[in-house]
């Protein structure tokens, strides 16, 4: 270590040029493909400020037993690796290759009681979406990275959830609570108006991928591109 800080301070005159370069490199190598695809951010409750080293993950409501998950214990979990886009009910879709835990593998963990058939999920700033328990199906994920790389925190990292087949306000960002419950529930955009169910419908969608606007045929997943 000291050598190298001695032929750091030796070059820094003769070559400034090239630590430009490579703090640019560096600064690169720490970008998400979300952010240099300029994928758009959407921070309904703003950007919560979330310190990892405390952060917890809460299950409670209708289970067994409450439980807490730290990071560390969460990226223990069985490891998936998930080629799936994000749509969004705004007019975009971006495709990714989402890296994190299953949430049939999440599900392991806990026990939810048998009337439990609805999930609220919310963030640490407050930003709440209810899903019912059998629409969280094999492709939902528990994210903490993209491409190799760890999910910014515009991107909900540390952890967030994604919804393949559900519209991208259902994949809750920053995530902090899972509660099971068996009523029905709304939240942040639900009640504001956007369908509680969050289907995604045919349309037109712009391909953050490739810029281009496609149709895309609802009803589920896109796939179509």
């Amino acid at each position: 270590m000291i050598l190298s800080l001695t032929c750091h301070y030796f070059h820094a005159g003769m070559d400034a040029g090239m630590e430009k370069r490579e703090q640019k490199r560096k600064e690169k190598a720490e970008v998400s493909v979300l952010s240099r695809l300029k994928t758009p951010v959407f921070k309904a409750e703003g950007i919560p400020e979330i310190d990892e080293e405390t952060y917890c993950l809460n299950v409670w409501g209708l289970v067994e037993r409450e439980m807490k998950f730290t990071l560390a214990e969460i990226r223990q979990m069985p490891f998936a690796s998930l080629d799936a886009r994000l749509t969004s009910v705004s007019g975009w879709s971006v495709r990714a290759r989402w890296e994190g835990v299953l949430w049939p593998d999440f599900r392991q963990q806990i026990s939810p009681m048998p009337s439990a058939n609805q999930v609220t999920f919310t963030s640490a700033g407050g930003y709440d979406t209810n899903i019912p328990l059998p629409e969280l199906n094999s492709r939902v994920m528990l994210v903490w990275a993209v491409d190799g790389e760890p999910l910014e925190r515009q991107y909900g990292g540390p952890l967030r959830l994604l919804v393949p087949h559900l519209w991208g306000y259902k994949s809750c960002k920053w995530l902090q609570n899972i509660e099971f419950h068996a009523e029905k529930r709304g939240g942040y955009w639900e009640d504001r108006g956007y369908s509680r169910s969050g289907f995604i419908e045919a349309g037109l969608t712009l391909d953050i991928n490739t810029r281009a606007e496609r149709p895309i045929k609802g009803g589920g997943e896109v796939t179509e591109f």
